[in-house]
């Protein structure tokens, strides 16, 4: 069974340097050049994970207290899913994912990217396979 699973990195995109001059006023009207950079700079931003290179990792996590990486907790107590906060805060989660097993797989052919701002952009991306030691919860089958 292929289970398919999202990657949302909308905190981390936002840093990959988008600049107010290349998107111009208007969000809705953005240079495919701005896009395709955009594009290239996630899938090195996927890659460096996956290598577990935590210090090109951070070089690329926007340098904010309002960077947000929204993951899978380790354990249902946590919450399942949490809201990590801060730039230092986002690469030490990212760096505990990377002391164990840890692999994107994205669908880069289903990518999407929204301009929310003349300078922040967010991606979405379809993971095909994600490979983690964290523990996901299975749903109680029905009775």
């Amino acid at each position: 069974m292929n289970t398919r699973h999202v990657l949302a990195a909308s905190a981390l995109v936002a840093g990959l340097g988008v600049a107010a001059a290349a998107l111009g006023a208007d969000p809705t009207r953005v240079a495919s050049a701005t896009e395709v950079h955009i594009r290239v700079l996630y899938a090195i931003l996927i890659e460096a994970e996956n290598a577990h290179d935590i210090e090109k990792v951070r070089a690329m996590v926007w340098d904010s207290p309002d960077a947000l990486f929204v993951a899978k907790t380790k354990t249902a107590a946590e919450g399942n899913w949490a809201g990590f906060w801060g730039r230092e805060v986002v690469v030490d989660h990212l760096h505990e994912l990377f002391a164990g097993t840890f692999r994107i797989d994205p669908d880069y052919s289903k990518e999407k990217i929204a301009f929310l701002a003349p300078t922040v952009a967010e991606t979405y991306v379809p993971v095909d396979k994600m490979a983690t030691d964290i523990a996901l919860p299975i749903p109680v089958p029905p009775k």
